[in-house]
Order: structure tokens, then C-alpha cells, then sequence
């Protein structure tokens, strides 16, 4: 994700990091050149234009950015739908946390380091071994080393051949609370609330899921893209005999509009994917790491920070 200042109305015209310009560029150049093109053939080639094609361009313009519109509508909810469930997820892993330490409290002292509480310690770590877990996942990216470090060295091999390691994650919470139950250190009400919150993070993965593996419409992508190329393909013929020397400046703006709209629509579909404008999720799982070692009493590491502009 994009982690910057909001620049001033002169860095607007020329700041490159953190835009999708860099991205776009060859497109742009190409469509200002076809443009030049076009002007140079009108005006020294003798080759005849034909008049009133802004009309056309004017309709097929409107609707193409109707159609974007609507697209960078359906991937931005995409993309807040994931953030949410992300500050879901962090909203349970601090609750299991904080009850897990509270239900399985041996009487240590609350604000001093915690002693002798190794049944809420593994829980607690497992939900933070479960964060980092579901952003590789998701990424389709290795995490197991992040989420390792939380484990013993069986659950890390467990982790590892698991074709889905966060819910492999949840399955040994839940062996975990099972365990405590039948030892007694869990009663069945305390355990049913422990329990609860593994049922919340299940969930919260299971949503992840049905973004991450259910993309737009094919056909509904391709249509726009296919729009979008063959308008800025066209756009320098219908502005090069009524705008001249200026068709291409005009050319290579609406080029960039178009271009950086349905770019922006790719990022934005699949909010977990490692694009610049993605959610970052590893910093998310690193807020919610900071917040379960501290309920622990642990040492807390440092927030992430981006670089060059971009949080992962």
C-alpha cells in the first residue's frame, strides 16, 4: 500500500513514486507518438482525415468510462471488503489474547511479566503464528519462517506440508482448547468462548478465500481492456486535423486517464496480491504480533515500515 504524505497542487504534476505513471508510461508515449503521427501525415504528408470523428470518440469515450467507473467501484469494494476482515481478524486474535490469558491465569501478577501461563502462551502464539500464516496464503507467498518462529518445531513441519496452513493453524488451536478441556483446565464455559474466537478466525479466512479465488468476470475484464487500448488507439486520428500540434498533449492525458484507471482496477481486484496500491498485510499481521506479545508481557518488536513509499 501506498504510505506517503498527500503532495502539494505543484508535486502533483510531477512526483513519479507511488503513482501508477511509471506503469502506464510506454502506453501513453506510444499513443502521443501515434499521435505525432497522425499530425505529421495531416500536415506535410497531405493525408485526408475525416472530419466529425470527435462524435463517435465523444459517445465511445462516455461509455468506456461508465464501464470503468463501474469496474474501479466493484474492485475498490473488493479491496475494503479485504481491509475490514483484516481489522476483523486483528479484533480477534487480541480478544483470544486477552481472554486466553485471563481464562488460563495461574495468578501472576497483571502488570508484571507473565509467569507460568505456557497454556495461554502456545494459544497466543499460534494466533499470531495464524496472521502471518493467512498473508502468505493469501499471497501465495512462504510465511513459514514469520509464523514458524511461534511454533514448535512439529507444528513448523505440520505448517509446512499443509496445503492450507492457516486452517492447519486453527485445527491445532482447536486439538489445543480440546486438550484443556479434558486435562480441566478449561471448564465448558471458558472454553466455549476460546472457542468462539477460533470460530472467528475461521471465518475470517473463509471470506479472505472468496476473494482471493473469485475474481471479476473474465469476459467483463477483457471487454474493458480491449475498450480501453482501442480508444486511445483511435483518439490521436479523431483529434489530429481539429486540435493539430496540441492533439498529442491531449492524446497522452486521456491516455493516462484510461490507462491509469483500469491499471489501478487490476491492483485493486485481488486486494492481497504484492502490487504497490495491495493491502499490506504483512504489516497488519506485525500490528497484530505487537499487540499479542505485549498482552503476554513479551518483548514487542517495531511497527513495519514502508520502503520507498510502499507498505507491505
Amino acid at each position: 500500500m501506498i504510505v506517503r504524505p498527500r503532495p502539494t497542487a505543484w508535486q502533483l504534476f510531477y512526483i513519479l513514486r507511488g503513482t501508477v505513471l511509471p506503469r502506464v508510461l510506454p502506453q501513453v508515449l506510444g499513443v502521443a507518438m501515434l499521435s505525432c503521427l497522425a499530425v505529421w501525415g495531416m500536415r506535410y504528408e497531405g493525408i485526408h482525415l475525416p472530419s466529425g470523428t470527435t462524435v463517435p470518440l465523444s459517445l465511445l469515450g462516455l461509455v468506456l468510462s461508465i464501464f470503468l467507473g463501474f469496474r474501479n467501484n466493484a474492485s475498490y469494494d473488493r479491496w475494503w471488503e479485504g481491509r475490514k476482515l483484516w481489522g476483523a481478524l486483528i479484533i480477534e486474535l487480541r480478544s483470544l489474547a486477552r481472554e486466553a490469558v485471563a481464562l488460563l491465569d495461574d495468578g501472576a501478577v497483571p502488570s508484571g511479566p507473565v509467569k507460568g501461563r505456557e497454556d495461554a502462551r502456545r494459544l497466543v502464539h499460534r494466533g499470531i503464528a495464524f496472521a502471518y500464516a493467512l498473508a502468505g496464503y493469501l499471497r501465495g507467498s512462504d510465511e513459514s519462517a514469520s509464523a514458524g518462529r511461534f511454533l514448535s518445531p512439529e507444528e513448523a513441519v505440520r505448517l509446512r506440508a499443509s496445503i492450507n496452513p492457516p486452517d492447519a493453524l486453527l485445527r491445532e488451536l482447536a486439538n489445543e482448547l480440546a486438550a484443556l478441556r479434558r486435562a480441566g483446565r478449561l471448564t465448558d464455559i471458558p472454553w466455549q468462548t476460546l472457542s468462539e474466537r477460533v470460530q472467528g478466525l475461521a471465518t475470517v479466512l473463509a471470506a479472505c478465500e472468496r476473494i482471493r479465488f473469485t475474481p471479476l468476470p473474465f469476459a467483463y475484464t477483457v471487454l474493458l481492456h480491449r475498450t480501453a487500448y482501442l480508444f486511445c488507439l483511435i483518439l490521436p486520428f479523431g483529434l489530429a486535423e481539429m486540435l493539430g500540434w496540441f492533439a498529442p498533449v491531449l492524446s497522452a492525458i486521456l491516455a493516462y486517464a484510461f490507462f491509469g484507471l483500469d491499471l489501478l482496477g487490476d491492483d485493486l481486484e485481488n486486494p492481497f496480491g504484492q502490487v504497490p496500491n495491495g493491502l499490506p498485510l504483512l504489516a497488519m499481521a506485525r500490528i497484530a504480533e505487537r499487540g499479542l506479545l505485549e498482552a503476554l508481557g513479551e518483548p514487542v518488536p517495531e511497527p513495519r515500515q514502508p520502503q520507498g513509499y510502499v507498505l507491505m
